[in-house]
């Protein structure tokens, strides 16, 4: 596999939402390819648990709520003064549980301030030192494919999640626009995983593993893609396919928006997908 020219020995990832999932998954894996680790956790006990996975040598471990502008600051701050460098920031915390377009204003703000505000903060506090440090060095936020196709549900977390794909892309953009910038952005896509927001025991059949999701992650950013969209045991690259391309043509066939879940559609969408996929 070819890895990302930022991933390198000796050089120093930051990972929010480390304690546990994709995150710890992340964790240990930069580990073992010889990189310093910073995980950053709102669950206290938790991180003590992951670090606890990953031992003591080259590994921070910090507190932090991403909601909280100064709390990645601090932990800028912190990854500087352990290691003197940050070549991978992956901002990867999340919450579920936000509702409807007409209920629960207080989990609404709680999704967006931690998923949406989280990952912002984390691009302000830490991407402009990345710059100027004049190395190769990436950025891998996590998204949702309920970002993309935005299904009837958790309104709250699309709404998060689509936020995510449209500020990782305008960095990108920006990124790729300053002269002799060595610093890339990436939007992480998770497919059904086996995590802590699954609220399963047990692995069902189709998801994958945390471990899965980040060696798919290395090898994209290996082959310099942007867009990380996993698939799983279940959904293949070209169901995703056909399913964001149903979704991009409700506005540009003028379809009820979620057209999908529409029963004057579901036929429709059907054949559609059969079509796409070599089913028919």
């Amino acid at each position: 596999m070819t890895l990302h020219p930022a991933i390198e020995a000796g050089r120093t990832a930051v990972i929010t939402g480390g304690a546990s999932g994709i995150g710890l998954a992340a964790a240990k894996r930069f580990a073992g390819l010889g990189l310093n680790v910073v995980i950053a956790d709102a669950n206290a006990e938790a991180l003590d648990a992951a670090r606890g996975e990953l031992g003591n040598a080259h590994v921070e471990a910090v507190h932090a709520d991403v909601s909280r502008p100064g709390d990645l600051e601090a932990l800028r701050r912190r990854a500087l003064e352990a290691f003197g460098d940050v070549a991978i920031l992956m901002n990867n915390a999340g919450v579920g549980g936000g509702g409807g377009a007409i209920e629960r204003p207080e989990a609404w703000r709680r999704v967006l301030e931690t998923n949406l505000f989280g990952v912002l903060n984390g691009v302000q506090a830490f991407v402009q030192g990345m710059i100027e440090a004049g190395k190769p060095a990436a950025i891998v936020n996590t998204g949702s494919k309920q970002g993309i196709t935005t299904p009837p549900g958790d309104t709250a977390y699309n709404v998060s999640k689509a936020g995510i794909k449209a500020l990782t892309e305008g960095l990108q953009h920006s990124l790729r626009n300053i002269p002799g910038c060595q610093v890339t952005a990436h939007l992480l896509v998770p497919g059904f995983t086996f995590t802590g927001l699954t609220h399963r025991r047990e692995k069902p059949p189709g998801a994958w593993t945390a471990e899965q999701v980040v060696e798919f992650m290395l090898e994209g950013m290996g082959a310099g893609d942007f867009y990380l969209i996993c698939p799983d045991n279940e959904v293949t690259r070209e169901i995703d396919n056909a399913r964001m391309t149903w979704a991009m043509q409700d506005i540009t066939q003028n379809r009820p928006p979620l057209s999908r879940w529409h029963p004057d559609y579901q036929q429709a969408f059907a054949d559609f997908l059969a079509r796409e996929t070599g089913g028919g």
